[in-house]
């Protein structure tokens, strides 16, 4: 397509940014929480028809537990003491959702981290949140965080967490904005509309999200569907959990539900 811009690429802090090193042990540990993950959560007694609106109410627990686990983990990504004074913090009202700051002060942010759950076995398959803030208010050291969950005996028990999606934010938003207007394949208006300023680690009520012009579907900012994150999510199809896979899993409770629906609405 004549004057179509190059595709976005993933990018990372330089290596002389004085907190790279810092950078790259947190990668690393995001990696290592379904080590180190633990949760005082036990849950009994859950529905297969409860169990998709269960799972988004969970999913927000899990995300402040997952906070939890990097704060304790502090020896391990601030080996000399550096950074005594600095902790994951999250703020839930604006991007990212968790800042690692020394107060809730924007000023100290050193990086950012917007830090979704994802329900293994709620019925879309994928995650399904919408990304939608503007390039211009991730910095380069900020990330994307998705972190794959379900409950130790399915139905029942402890949440578990599997190895975490992990990615550049400023690259995401570039790409679904790239992907929007130039990969997807509708004959539609493909603009997007801008907010005028945007800042690093912005204010709860300041306006940072990207809109679509049009979209009557409201897809504008499913990642799930760009592309990128497709040999990550088909990776758990075959997941092990108590002896089937994931994908069996999912199959199982959705004829479940549908049966139990019809049940109730007296249908044969």
């Amino acid at each position: 397509m004549a004057g179509e811009p190059s595709l976005p690429v993933p990018q990372e802090p330089s290596k002389n940014w004085q907190h790279y090193d810092l950078w790259r042990r947190v990668i690393e540990l995001l990696a290592e929480i379904p080590a180190y993950f633990q949760s005082t959560i036990s849950v009994s007694g859950v529905n297969a028809t409860e169990l998709y609106s269960f799972g988004a109410v969970l999913g927000l627990t899990i995300e402040q537990e997952v906070v939890r686990t990097l704060n304790r983990l502090k020896p391990q990504w601030d080996l000399t003491g550096e950074y005594a004074d600095y902790r994951f913090v999250r703020q839930p009202q604006t991007f990212p959702d968790v800042l690692l700051t020394t107060s809730r002060s924007r000023a100290s942010a050193i990086l950012g981290i917007e830090l979704k759950s994802w329900y293994l076995l709620s019925k879309e398959g994928e995650p399904s949140f919408r990304f939608t803030v503007t390039p211009a208010v991730c910095a380069t050291q900020d990330l994307l965080v998705i972190v794959p969950w379900a409950l130790s005996s399915v139905l029942s028990g402890n949440p578990i967490v599997f190895t975490p999606f992990v990615t550049s934010a400023h690259y995401m938003a570039e790409y679904r904005n790239y992907w929007w207007r130039y990969l997807r394949k509708a004959a539609k208006n493909s603009e997007i509309q801008s907010p005028s300023r945007a800042s690093f680690y912005p204010a709860s009520r300041d306006e940072i999200s990207d809109k679509a012009v049009e979209d009557k579907g409201k897809n504008f900012g499913r990642i799930a569907r760009l592309g990128i994150m497709d040999n990550y999510i088909h990776s758990f199809e075959n997941e092990d959990l108590l002896g089937l896979s994931v994908g069996t899993w999912r199959r199982f409770f959705k004829e479940k539900v549908a049966s139990e629906i019809i049940e109730d609405n007296g249908e044969e």
